[in-house]
């Protein structure tokens, strides 16, 4: 027997989240769907449903919007190092006895080839680095001020929008989302002669190519580890994501 689901909350900030805003709002168009973005990024992508931009107030500003809006189930699709709106999320939940649910990609492992330095956050990657490395970080705009005081170094910065902040004169900044060719990541470590790889934990398809071609090219990686997250309902997938809502829905017509 199916209970009553009327309003979706979707935090959004992945490939994932993208994927099950168009998922629910075919499979359960009976339900109201938000998607919620924290506009870090403000290229955003037209996902045909009901979206806000910006954050709440914090956990007390998230439970006042549960409360008014009406909300009966947060689905956390936000970045995996996004920790603060996880927590957020997760206390404004257990406040108002909101279900929630949290996808979170598998971790990346390494694999025969592989040479990983994990180190535990982007200030102990940025000192973990190598004397006048040649690193490429891929660690984005909020976190590469960690690193300009490695002036030591030359860095290979890319990141979807502008830093707030001028980065050294020497290094270098590409202005795109990541490739999924690891033919073309590859030619990018080729040729700005890159010795090191700086990226996080992310997991998941989409950036993956970077780290196949260092593998190709016997390039070490300084591999960030996932921020720890408060106990949640889980799900490793869109499929389990939907899968979990079904059990609120009856989608049978």
């Amino acid at each position: 027997m199916t209970r009553t689901l009327d309003h979706i909350l979707l935090l959004a900030g992945t490939s994932e989240a993208r994927q099950l805003a168009k998922s629910i709002a075919q499979r359960f168009a009976a339900v109201r769907l938000t998607v919620s973005f924290a506009g870090v990024v403000k290229d955003l992508p037209d996902l045909g449903v009901p979206t806000r931009v910006g954050g709440f107030g914090g956990v007390d500003g998230l439970v006042s919007y549960l409360q008014e809006e009406g909300v009966d189930l947060i689905i956390d699709a936000t970045h995996p190092f996004a920790a603060q709106m996880s927590r957020h999320a997760v206390d404004a939940a257990g406040q108002t006895d909101t279900h929630l649910i949290r996808l979170e990609r598998p971790i990346w492992h390494e694999v025969d080839g592989d040479t990983w330095q994990h180190v535990a956050s982007t200030t102990a990657a940025a000192e973990a680095l190598p004397e006048k490395s040649r690193a490429f970080l891929s660690v984005g705009r909020k976190e590469i001020d960690k690193f300009t005081n490695r002036d030591d170094c030359f860095a290979l910065v890319r990141m979807i929008e502008p830093p707030e902040r001028p980065l050294p004169d020497h290094w270098h900044l590409v202005l795109e989302r990541p490739s999924k060719s690891v033919d073309a990541e590859r030619h990018l470590l080729k040729h700005h002669k890159i010795t090191h790889l700086v990226t996080k934990n992310s997991g998941g398809a989409s950036s993956y190519a970077k780290i196949e071609a260092a593998r190709q090219l016997e390039v070490p990686l300084l591999m960030i580890k996932r921020p720890a997250l408060p106990d949640a309902n889980t799900a490793a997938s869109t499929a389990e994501v939907l899968k979990f809502i079904e059990q609120f829905v009856d989608c049978r017509d």
